[in-house]
């Protein structure tokens, strides 16, 4: 490793995602991946085993999404620098990843070099947000009730067509509390029954993206 190497930490809960991330990354000059975490408990085990600069986070992961992990990184080492890597190009949830202390959002579609690109920046000390998603941003003109992120898990699920039941399931949830949660969403929305719920959840699927507990 150079000295002004950035020691890189990979947060994802899927194997493959790291390693090929891992693969690609650690053959980029000043890239320097310093360790690998599928979940909360590792990340910080990782924190504590390594100087790390920089941690490319997912958000979808299954026992705690990456915006609350990074609220948490960041609670306990403010230096720290957060880049988003997602599936998912929903405003809502690059609004609270910012909010939550991130440094940057980038599509894990996007072309590598994006990716080295934003890495390069955040370290930097700017911030950086991915052409679809700077576009996504800008076309969110209409305000919007504010949904939590489960909320919009369940408007996602919704939107699929998945029954109280399916997404109970899904989300690793109870039946009521799923069936809370969607009497909280047509309170916020203001509609009256269940059809409206529905045909709001399809038509604005797009705006709430899918569930990050499925990635």
């Amino acid at each position: 490793m150079t000295p002004t190497a950035t020691r890189l930490l990979i947060v994802d809960d899927h194997p493959l995602v790291r390693e090929g991330l891992k693969a690609r990354l650690c053959s980029v000059a000043g890239i320097d991946v310093v360790g690998e975490a599928g979940d909360a408990a590792e990340a910080f085990a990782q924190l504590a085993a390594h100087a790390v600069d920089l941690v490319l986070m997912d958000i979808g992961m299954k026992d705690v999404n990456g915006i609350e992990l990074t609220r948490r990184l960041l609670a306990e080492r403010p230096a720290l620098r957060v880049l988003v890597l997602s599936m998912y190009d929903n405003p809502e949830y690059v609004n609270r990843a910012m909010q939550a202390g991130a440094r940057g959002y980038v599509l894990k579609d996007a072309p590598s070099t994006d990716i080295i690109e934003a890495i390069a920046a955040v370290q930097a000390g700017e911030t950086f947000l991915s052409a679809a998603i700077s576009g996504r941003l800008m076309r969110a003109q209409t305000p919007r009730p504010v949904m939590s992120l489960r909320e919009s898990e369940i408007l996602a699920c919704l939107a699929k067509g998945r029954s109280s039941k399916q997404i109970a399931q899904d989300l690793n949830l109870s039946v009521r509390t799923v069936e809370s949660h969607r009497q909280n969403i047509k309170r916020k929305l203001n509609l009256e029954g269940q059809a409206e719920l529905i045909k709001y959840a399809v038509e604005h699927c797009r705006d709430f993206g899918d569930t990050p507990a499925a990635t």
